[in-house]
C-alpha cells in the first residue's frame, strides 16, 4: 500500500510532484530508491524535450573571488520572467557564477573546445602512453581525454557543492523543479593581472 508518507518521502528526495511520486510509486511497488530512478528517467527525459523551448530570458550575475582576484560574468537564459525572478533560479545562477570562479572551466559544452586545444592535449597523451602496446594505446588516450574534458568543460565537471553529480545532472534537476529550459548561456573570467577568458 502507498501511504502519503512515501510520497511525502518521494517529494524530498527528488522535488517532483505529488501525483508523479504516487504513480512512480505505484510503478515500482512501493520500493521508494525503485520509484526515485523512475522519476529520474523520466525527469531526464522532461528536460531534454524542453531543451528545444526558446530561452529569451534569465539573469546576468556576477561574482567576485578571493579578495577581489578573480571574477565572473554569467548569462543563463530560462523561458519567462517569472521563473527568472525565483529564489530557486537566482541560486543556480549564483552557483554556477561561483563554479566558474573556482574550476576555471574553458567551455562550457565539449562541442565547444578549440579545435587546437583537443589535438594539442590528444598528443600529450599519445606520447603519454608511446610504449603501451598498440592495440590499448587508442583506449587509454580515449581516457585521458575524457578525464580532460570534465575538467575543461563546465557542464561536465563535478560540481563543487556536491561532487556527486556534474553541472549537467544539476542544470537537469533545474529544469525538471522549475519545469522551462534553462540554458548557460556564456560566461568571462577575470583574473588579476591575466588576459580574459571564457565561454
Amino acid at each position: 500500500m502507498i501511504t502519503a508518507k512515501m510520497v511525502q518521502e518521494l517529494r524530498e528526495k527528488t522535488n517532483a510532484g505529488m501525483m508523479d511520486c504516487k504513480k512512480a510509486l505505484e510503478e515500482a511497488k512501493g520500493n521508494v530508491a525503485e520509484a526515485e530512478v523512475i522519476l529520474r528517467k523520466k525527469g531526464i527525459a522532461t528536460a531534454s524535450k524542453k531543451a528545444a523551448r526558446t530561452t529569451k530570458d534569465g539573469l546576468i550575475a556576477s561574482y567576485i573571488h578571493t579578495g577581489g582576484k578573480v571574477g565572473v560574468l554569467l548569462e543563463v537564459n530560462c523561458e519567462t520572467d517569472f521563473v527568472a525572478k525565483t529564489d530557486s533560479f537566482k541560486e543556480f545562477v549564483k552557483d554556477i557564477a561561483l563554479q566558474v570562479a573556482a574550476s576555471k572551466p574553458v567551455c562550457i559544452t565539449r562541442e565547444q573546445t578549440p579545435a587546437d586545444l583537443v589535438a594539442k592535449e590528444r598528443e600529450i597523451a599519445k606520447s603519454q602512453v608511446k610504449d603501451k602496446p598498440a592495440n590499448i594505446i587508442d583506449k587509454i588516450v580515449d581516457g585521458k581525454m575524457e578525464k580532460y574534458f570534465s575538467g575543461i568543460c563546465l557542464l561536465e565537471q563535478a560540481f563543487i557543492k556536491n561532487p556527486d553529480v556534474t553541472i549537467k545532472d544539476y542544470l537537469t534537476k533545474k529544469v525538471q523543479e522549475l519545469g522551462e529550459n534553462i540554458v548557460i548561456k556564456r560566461f568571462t573570467i577575470y583574473e588579476l593581472g591575466q588576459t580574459e577568458a571564457g565561454a
